[in-house]
């Protein structure tokens, strides 16, 4: 499709702002820069048209009229892809935000979302039944992005990634078609949809599992960053065989006033164990035992419903955002080493993270789906979050260099929802060679002309073709 294109007049527009429930903006409209603006600043794409699609209706005109006027597709639900893929220069937007919706079945225990629904919308609605589902580990970003990309969060371990737990999507192909997809129903594209992303259409409902989580809470202990090392051998030590109901992170950070630290740590570099437990905060504290032993300078240990956990991390939007991911299947001595030493290359201060995630539990007896390889054991996640445009560059090297320190020891493939654009490359080592091909298939089928190509791209592939590029 054409990226670059003539501006539009008002009579171009004045069928689609007639046909469209909701609103119609363009550049020259009041509101047009607040609905713009996602949660990285360094995606500074300016659509030709936001279509703020309030009905699966409404998807359907706006990608029709993107079609008759040869526009590039974006679909936005919250806004978080590092990479942009919520906008597009001079193309149209499907911004689903205003379908956002949730009905909570509680005798079920499934919950049905919009698909502009934040985690906000759905951990707000389950949290008064003591329900829940895996989410993102902040509560802004798009359920149907976070889900369809793999889903990890704080209770991925317990109970699987949110793909894990998708019963079904209602879903708008490229031509229009209006499906409904669940195991039984196009188990193939179903399965597609469990880590593929956006590629395959426009996600306008989707189902999950809820599970009880009646008890959740925390420890969050805090240690200068000289004392990391030892704080993280112990740390890795304690997950080797932890309890599913255990997740959270390794993290070096900017310590802020509002973290359980003294003053004199604040706005320095600090290095923290974040435990999250689904089960007695007693339990948690007997878990957590041997890295209280290690002397913390800052320590906090309660319960706290799930909801507000989730909202508790949330960064403001507008600051620049760069990250990436590498999986490893073990972590040595040498490993550990090289992630703590990296931590320095960090700016300080900044909303910056590095963090180090446990995998396993749930997640390593999930279905055989077409995301990241089940069998890694940790993920290391440089996750640059900052506000001046000079230190691009060496938060760009930072991260990158924390991710080839640890290469060595890794699975080879990556999880996508974690990375910006790093290369067609890393989308099939992200998915596996055989996945991928078997992706390239499906988005053949439900999306030959390559309309939905702004997340991770999977390149369509006509049954029984060659496809070198994945090879």
């Amino acid at each position: 499709m054409s990226t670059t294109l003539r501006p539009f007049d008002s009579g171009d527009l004045r069928p689609l702002r007639t046909a469209l429930t909701g609103a119609v903006l363009t550049p020259d409209d009041a509101g047009y820069e607040n609905v713009r603006a996602v949660f990285n600043a360094m995606v500074t794409a300016r659509p030709a048209v936001i279509a703020r699609c309030a009905t699966p209706g409404d998807v359907t005109t706006a990608l029709e009229f993107a079609a008759d006027h040869d526009l590039e597709v974006a679909v936005r639900g919250g806004g978080h892809s590092v990479s942009g893929a919520s906008l597009v220069d001079g193309g149209l937007v499907v911004d689903l935000r205003p379908m956002n919706h949730v009905t909570v079945d509680a005798g079920r225990r499934t919950v049905t979302v919009g698909g502009g629904a934040t985690w906000a919308d759905l951990d707000g609605a389950t949290q008064p039944y003591h329900l829940a589902t895996t989410g993102g580990r902040v509560s802004t970003t798009g359920v149907a992005g976070l889900t369809l990309g793999g889903g990890s969060g704080w209770l991925e371990r317990r109970y699987g990634l949110a793909c894990d737990n998708l019963l079904s999507v209602e879903l708008l192909t490229a031509d229009g078609r209006h499906v409904s997809v669940d195991d039984e129903h196009l188990p193939e594209l179903f399965w597609g949809l469990h880590g593929g992303g956006g590629n395959f259409g426009v996600a306008t409902s989707l189902t999950f599992a809820l599970h009880s989580v009646p008890e959740f809470c925390i420890a969050l202990l805090v240690w200068p960053a000289e004392e990391g090392r030892a704080v993280a051998r112990v740390y890795r030590d304690l997950n080797g065989d932890a309890p599913d109901a255990v997740g959270g992170g390794l993290i070096y950070h900017t310590a802020t006033p509002d973290d359980p630290v003294p003053p004199e740590l604040v706005d320095t570099l600090c290095c923290a164990a974040l435990v999250t437990y689904t089960g007695p905060v007693e339990e948690l504290r007997e878990f957590v035992t041997p890295l209280l032993a290690a002397e913390p300078r800052g320590m906090l240990v309660t319960e706290v419903p799930y909801a507000e956990f989730q909202r508790m991390l949330d960064d403001p939007p507008g600051q620049r955002n760069y990250w990436s991911d590498e999986n490893l299947r073990e972590l040595p001595d040498e490993a550990l080493d090289h992630f703590c030493d990296r931590a320095t290359e960090m700016p300080v201060p900044s909303a910056s993270q590095q963090l180090l995630f446990p995998w396993g539990g749930a997640i390593s007896r999930g279905r055989d789906w077409p995301g990241f390889d089940r069998g890694a054991a940790w993920a290391v996640h440089p996750f640059g979050v900052y506000l001046d445009p000079a230190d691009d560059e060496r938060v760009k090297a930072w991260s990158r260099g924390l991710c080839a320190d640890v290469r060595p020891w890794g699975t080879g493939d990556t999880y996508l929802n974690f990375i910006g654009d790093e290369g067609h490359d890393r989308v099939v080592a992200g998915y596996g060679v055989r996945n991928y091909r078997r992706l390239a298939e499906l988005k053949g089928e439900y999306d030959p002309d390559d309309v939905f190509h702004r997340w991770h791209d999977i390149r369509p592939r006509h049954r029984g073709h060659a496809m070198a590029d994945a090879d």
